[in-house]
């Protein structure tokens, strides 16, 4: 059977606290995949023109003031994917579009590779992300937000003036309390794949962390592949499995 990390109890982390919080975490997720889903199918030179032009400075954020809240989920994640670093938009696993499409490629795989091993039994899998709710969907989508925000720091394009531009970004998503600071924490902690793997509960869990992680990911990039082999460890994910995942995210 696949082990996965345990949980995390430190203060924001797990299930703590998820009752007495109005953060809706999955909603959140599910705007920005759809975002990326959508400058996908508009096309990357649309993308690019909106998002990665100008690089930085007072033009990039009146520009993505223009585009108004209902695109405030595809500012900010212009400003996670860092496009003024070159990253195709079009070319990564964004098309996915939905945290049930991510919950989906990581069942499916797991039971692909399941099915490839011979002399070990299949374990009864844990419930995908699209079909939790209450508390357990709430305490899963964190992990993958968290997943999703260091994946996107993986390269180190992060820096205190991008930080204020996601922060001045997610202003606009009209986010409770407790969700802008979870994100803003997040943004400016360091980068350490064992503390993003600590969120998955199960291996289920760590597979969507995993493929949370490549939907904003450069696997040509020395940094960020070193971020994902150091992440597939954290979650004790087989070499066999990850490969697997990674061809199905592509494909």
């Amino acid at each position: 059977m696949l082990s996965c990390p345990g949980n995390d109890n430190r203060p924001g982390r797990g299930t703590a606290n998820l009752e007495e919080s109005d953060m809706d975490t999955s909603a959140l997720l599910n705007q920005i995949l759809q975002s990326g889903r959508d400058l996908i199918v508009k096309g990357q030179g649309v993308a690019e023109q909106k998002l990665g032009v100008p690089a930085a400075g007072p033009e990039r954020d009146a520009m993505l003031s223009g585009m108004g809240k209902g695109a405030a989920a595809a500012g900010l994640l212009a400003l996670l994917l860092g496009t003024k670093g070159g990253r195709q938009v079009t070319g990564s696993a964004l098309k996915l579009g939905s945290l049930a499409a991510v919950g989906t490629l990581a069942y499916k795989a797991y039971q692909d590779w399941q099915a490839q091993q011979k002399g070990v039994s299949a374990a009864t899998a844990a419930a995908p992300i699209g079909q939790l709710s209450g508390p357990p969907a709430e305490s899963r989508s964190r992990a993958l937000l968290r997943a999703l925000i260091a994946a996107a720091k993986a390269d180190g394009h992060i820096d205190a003036a991008e930080q204020a531009a996601i922060d001045a970004q997610v202003q606009k998503l009209d986010l409770d309390t407790d969700t802008l600071q979870f994100i803003k924490e997040e943004v400016q902690r360091p980068l350490d794949a064992r503390e993003v793997a600590a969120g998955a509960d199960s291996r289920e869990a760590a597979l969507e962390v995993y493929a949370t992680s490549l939907l904003v990911i450069d696997r040509v990039n020395d940094q960020e592949r070193a971020y994902l082999n150091q992440l597939a460890a954290a979650l004790q994910l087989p070499p066999t499995l990850v490969t697997l995942l990674e061809r199905q995210a592509a494909a």
